[in-house]
């Protein structure tokens, strides 16, 4: 990868990561020039994998937000989306909604348990702030662009600013709902899990608020 493609893709990660950012803000990120990176996203926006929107600021001109396009999608790896949306349809068609209902559910159950033995290093002793850090790991070793993000009053939120499974998804929103089931096990009873971001509800990203009582 030549130095202008890996600043590209390093442009398109903070844009996924972050949100909307200035050329000023990604360049200060990346340590360049605001030119450069003006450069890149304009190479980037004929190739239509980003866009921008003008905000009014109190004082001087708008400024340029600057970030992806539904087409830049493409970028971000779908783990087999296609195979696996084929694969949930012909369950459903051979043994019916209960029979996907059933399946999912195991999928859920193996997906704790795996989570459990792997959550088994930071022993009695780990508390859950811990255990959300150490998920965000694990989800981010498979694909989710995961990281944990303290807030003020204390609650982090558990973020996913991709989904590498989000044709399927879309397409079965029992995945979703198994996913909030998962992080509500391991995390146990006094711990609240509440879903705030939902990439299928149309949001950049999926963030779970997560509180200790």
């Amino acid at each position: 990868m030549d130095d202008k493609q890996k600043a590209k893709s390093q442009i398109l990660r903070l844009l996924k990561m972050q949100g909307a950012q200035t050329a000023t803000a990604l360049a200060e990120h990346l340590q360049v020039t605001p030119m450069a990176v003006r450069q890149h996203l304009q190479v980037l926006q004929a190739e239509h994998w980003v866009t921008y929107e003008e905000e009014r600021r109190p004082q001087g001109r708008p400024v340029k937000l600057w970030q992806l396009t539904e087409e830049c999608r493409h970028f971000f790896p779908d783990s087999h989306g296609d195979l696996m949306v084929d694969l949930l349809r012909g369950v459903e068609v051979l043994f019916g909604e209960s029979g996907l209902e059933k399946l999912l559910a195991e999928r859920t159950l193996r997906q704790i348990q795996n989570y459990s033995l792997r959550l088994e290093t930071l022993g009695k002793s780990g508390n859950w702030r811990e255990k959300v850090a150490l998920l965000a790991q694990f989800r981010n070793q498979e694909g989710y662009m995961a990281e944990m993000i303290e807030l003020s009053d204390r609650s982090v939120l558990l973020v996913e600013n991709h989904c590498p499974i989000s044709s399927a998804a879309k397409n079965c929103n029992l995945l979703c709902r198994s996913e909030l089931e998962v992080f509500k096990t391991l995390l146990g009873p006094a711990v609240s899990v509440e879903r705030v971001e939902h990439i299928m509800q149309g949001d950049r990203r999926c963030a779970y608020r997560v509180s200790g009582h």
